[in-house]
């Protein structure tokens, strides 16, 4: 039976879906904002190109209100999509739609507004500062975003796709403010790799708690696919190459400095740290992992970032 009241349906939502794990891509967004902002206001002016000139704080505000919206978006389309193996799963099963204290209808409602609110706000980019790519590519994004809830159906590599799911926050911040800066700034490329292997990388351990079920299911999980020893070989591997990835970003940007080079040495560090903690741990080690350490690398490469950047 589900909730009456909609402020209690709305909260059970917000809740259901962990509105503080926004944490892992959102501090990239912020950063993509300020690579691309420099670059902007630089060229501004020289008089060579507009769009990097308006108010910070307003660019800030609807990349972040924007970055809510849309991960909004994708998690209830997540619990929507999955509701019926959620039901089976008892890990999973104590979830809002999963176990019917939230109905599927107001969850699709609540999707639907979270995607159309998304794809106002993008709409204030080209109102207030005349760049019109984020409203052009928000339907698009939305799409994208919420197709990783599907992939693992027909194929293992549906870490890979949650991973370029969140990969596409700095690009998407650094198109809101500039998207010339695309061509101009090649470490929002580096970043959004590194943000892709180490989500994926992340993604792979976490779904180790599925393992059995997913395979009973057949659900296409690596774990399923290669099982526990092989699939955290392959969540290091993934993660060696986010490890690399950021520092091709740092060493390509010279705005990034000795501050950011400090994010990348700590970063490093909280990976192999990561992978150590679960060797000795276990399953058991995973909240420890997913939600502190992996915390600790956004809020480091975002934070240490912007203060290089203003500096």
């Amino acid at each position: 039976m589900g909730v009456s009241t909609f402020g209690a349906r709305v909260g059970l939502a917000l809740r259901d879906i962990k509105l503080a794990h926004s944490v892992f891509a959102l501090p990239f967004a912020v950063l993509g904002v300020f690579l691309a902002w420099g670059e902007g206001t630089r060229h501004a002016a020289q008089g060579t190109r507009g769009g990097g000139g308006g108010d910070l704080a307003i660019v800030l505000g609807l990349v972040v209100a924007c970055m809510v919206c849309a991960r909004t978006w994708a998690m209830l389309v997540n619990r929507i999509a999955d509701r019926e193996f959620d039901a089976k799963n008892p890990r999973t099963a104590r979830r809002a739609v999963a176990s019917g204290a939230l109905r599927a209808r107001d969850a699709m409602v609540f999707a639907a507004a979270s995607g159309a609110a998304f794809v106002v706000l993008t709409a204030g980019f080209g109102v207030v500062f005349g760049n019109w790519w984020p409203l052009w590519l928000s339907v698009p994004t939305l799409l994208w975003i919420g197709f990783y809830s599907f992939t693992k159906r027909f194929t293992p590599l549906a870490h890979v796709f949650l991973g370029g799911a969140l990969a596409a926050s700095p690009l998407a911040a650094a198109i809101a403010v500039d998207p010339s800066a695309l061509r101009e700034v090649p470490a929002l490329w580096f970043l959004a790799g590194m943000v892709l292997f180490w989500v994926a990388g992340f993604d792979v351990l976490y779904a180790l708690q599925d393992e059995g079920f997913d395979r009973e299911e057949g659900l296409r999980s690596i774990p399923a696919w290669l099982g526990t020893r092989r699939s955290q070989w392959v969540s290091r591997g993934m993660h060696v190459v986010a490890a690399l990835l950021l520092i091709a970003a740092w060493r390509v940007e010279p705005r990034l400095g000795v501050v950011f080079g400090a994010a990348v040495g700590l970063i490093c560090g909280v990976l192999v740290a990561e992978h150590w903690w679960l060797s000795k741990k276990g399953i058991v080690g995973l909240p420890m992992s997913f939600g502190v350490l992996n915390g600790v690398v956004s809020l480091a490469a975002g934070g240490f970032g912007v203060v290089d950047l203003l500096a």
